[in-house]
């Protein structure tokens, strides 16, 4: 059993599926600060609800007293995480890269406290430097770019020294590769480096800050434990991988996917109010398992919600949702989405606090067809869900049934100058005319 106050609460919130020696990281955790490391390929320019077990693991560091580390792929995002996927991705150039990367930054800030941006930092001033992300306190979050070493490396350079420590027969054990291969997908040469990259960047962080930790999902257990063997191998030093489950709901679907698309963490791609509702619509099974792993919620309390009777599970919902809405957003966003899921829900009223999608006025007056609302709206992801959902009883315009696929709406419908449009009993949308 561990004894350090970090794994200790890691386990009973249930952030552990494997750890590569526990019992001597333990005693690294209890006897002082340890960085610990995620990495974060700078595909898009916002994280979602799929990444937040990993910035949740990093602020549990944090609050224990140790120091996360967010490695930003500036490199590794022009090769590509095979993991999981059954093609490359799309190459982004430096631009896009290093835009991804600022939009990262704003969506991890509201989870970790970041050390004061030193003096000699790279390029991008948000950025911790090359060899000042060690600044600040000891629990201080620091960003580092692998760019700043990946970009300086030379090939030959790196088949000498890192080639030697890797077997092809070993790494095509790995899941990343195997498992790509075995739904006979390609793999280029290109992806099949991504492993040796990332072994690379453990053993630099080692070596520039003393990173003894290496976590990831339950799918990078192949990568991290390279990097554990690199670091082993190079420096003769023991360092450490630990790996989170995977996380799907109670009725098996992915962690932080919907019918719309992933759920972002930043404000300008997803609402506040739409997050919230997000985490309110959270399957009755899940409830506590999603309080333990997306809020501080101290664990006595989640004990006593998830073991609430009938309709009491309701509640527990609605603290989930007000507990991760403000981790994400703040308070005060997240307080404005309770209130206006309480308006809209229990005293029915359109609030004017509820996401909006305008229209032009012209359009509004001559009508516009209401399956194409809910789909310009975001409430479906296409016509044909639109329809789906009136087939089923599940639209409403103006909180009243719409039965009609070939339904209008038009300035007739307008109430204190909004069309309220509902998909099912939890999500809303005000349509104004511009």
């Amino acid at each position: 059993m561990p004894t350090s106050p970090f794994l200790i609460e890691a386990a009973a919130r249930g952030f552990i599926h494997q750890c590569t020696d526990e019992a001597a990281l333990d005693a690294a955790l209890s006897a002082g600060p340890v960085s610990g490391y995620i990495g974060f390929d700078c595909t898009a320019d916002s994280l979602h609800v799929g990444n937040l077990v990993q910035i949740m693991l990093l602020r549990l560091m944090q609050r224990h007293g140790h120091r996360p580390v967010s490695l930003m792929g500036g490199g590794t995002t022009r090769i590509g995480d095979p993991s999981g996927k059954d093609e490359a991705r799309q190459m982004l150039d430096d631009t896009r890269i290093a835009a991804n990367m600022a939009g990262i930054r704003r969506c991890l800030a509201p989870f970790v406290r970041f050390a004061p941006t030193s003096s000699n930092a790279s390029s991008d001033a948000s950025f911790d430097g090359p060899s000042g992300g060690a600044s600040g306190g000891p629990s201080d979050a620091v960003m580092q770019n692998n760019a700043d070493w990946l970009d300086r490396l030379g090939y030959i350079e790196l088949l000498r020294d890192v080639g030697p420590h890797f077997t092809i027969g070993r790494m095509l054990t790995f899941d990343s590769v195997r498992l790509r291969l075995d739904r006979e997908q390609p793999l280029t040469f290109l992806e099949f480096n991504y492993m040796i990259l990332q072994s690379f960047d453990f053993r630099e962080l080692n070596r520039r800050h003393g990173v003894l930790l290496q976590m990831g999902g339950s799918d990078q257990w192949g990568n991290i434990v390279s990097g554990v063997e690199l670091v082993r191998r190079t420096e003769g030093r023991q360092v450490f991988g630990l790996t989170t489950p995977l996380i799907t709901t109670a009725g098996g679907a992915k962690m932080g996917k919907t019918a719309r698309g992933a759920v972002w963490l930043a404000a300008d791609r997803l609402s506040p109010y739409d997050y919230w509702q997000f985490w309110r619509n959270t399957e009755d099974a899940d409830v506590g398992r999603f309080l333990r792993l997306f809020t501080d919620v101290p664990l006595p309390e989640i004990a006593r919600l998830e073991a609430l009777p009938g309709a009491g599970i309701n509640e527990a919902k609605k603290v989930l949702a007000t507990a991760a809405t403000t981790l994400a957003h703040g308070a005060e966003a997240a307080n404005a989405a309770a209130e206006t899921a309480r308006q809209a829900f229990e005293d029915g009223a359109a609030a004017d606090t509820l996401p909006t999608h305008t229209v032009a006025a012209a359009d509004l007056q001559a009508g516009i067809a209401a399956i194409r609302l809910f789909a310009d709206s975001g409430l479906v992801s296409s016509l044909g869900e639109a329809r789906r959902l009136i087939r089923g009883g599940g639209a409403r315009v103006n909180d009243a049934a719409l039965t009609d696929e070939a339904a209008m709406v038009s300035v007739a419908d307008l109430r204190d100058g909004a069309v309220k449009l509902s998909a099912g009993k939890k999500q809303h949308r005000l349509v104004r005319a511009s």
